[in-house]
């Protein structure tokens, strides 16, 4: 069952909307942060989702700005309050009857990435895995030694600077696996490219949500 729902944000900033996606007895919950200008959307989260959902795991695809915010290209690109926002909406599905004990994953792209990994940090929220795909997640910086959710960096292998900037970052993070998608370019737009992302994504969230 799919239903658009809105999160109510800290008092005097809105509320942002979402997507959630709850299967009959689901295996686990992920939460999606898109990058800079995408919203919930976005085709590509969207076929992740899909596959994810087909695997018995439930999915919140959500904008992380208000319709206000999004006018303002700084906000797009502003980490820490996509961060903010990315661990209201984690809070708010453990208030949401049936989720209140399922196991968390988040699932970032490009700069929701980032976000995603500061998130997983945080020790309120208990994050059981990370994907990040064609994701910055150096931008995390300091937060990423923190990070003890295992976490998957999936990459296009036709995307060098980002391909870089996740090597490096994996060396900072206690549980990361890099997974190189050959050919593939920044949006994984190449033939069979998103469905091997889907496919690493499902498989990743499903062994650890087991």
């Amino acid at each position: 069952m799919t239903e658009d729902v809105t999160i109510p944000l800290p008092t005097g900033q809105g509320e942002v909307a979402a997507s959630l996606t709850v299967p009959d007895q689901p295996r686990g919950l992920v939460v999606f942060a898109h990058g800079s200008g995408s919203s919930r959307h976005s085709p590509r989260n969207r076929q992740v989702a899909e596959l994810l959902q087909a695997r018995g795991q439930a999915t919140l695809l959500l904008d992380l700005l208000t319709v206000a915010e999004e006018i303002e290209e700084r906000s797009r690109f502003d980490i820490p309050l996509l961060a903010a926002r990315l661990q209201t909406a984690c809070l708010w599905v453990r208030e949401e009857p049936g989720l209140e004990t399922v196991r968390l994953g988040l699932f970032g792209a490009s700069t929701g990435a980032a976000a995603a990994l500061i998130t997983a940090a945080e020790p309120g929220i208990d994050v059981t895995a990370v994907v990040s795909r064609g994701g910055r997640p150096d931008l995390a910086g300091p937060y990423l030694p923190l990070v003890t959710s295992p976490t998957l960096l999936i990459v296009g292998g036709a995307d060098p600077q980002v391909l870089d900037l996740n090597r490096q970052a994996a060396a900072l993070l206690p549980r990361a696996r890099l997974a190189v998608v050959p050919g593939a370019t920044h949006l994984f737009e190449e033939p069979g490219a998103l469905r091997q992302v889907a496919d690493l994504a499902a498989d990743w969230f499903g062994d650890h949500f087991s």
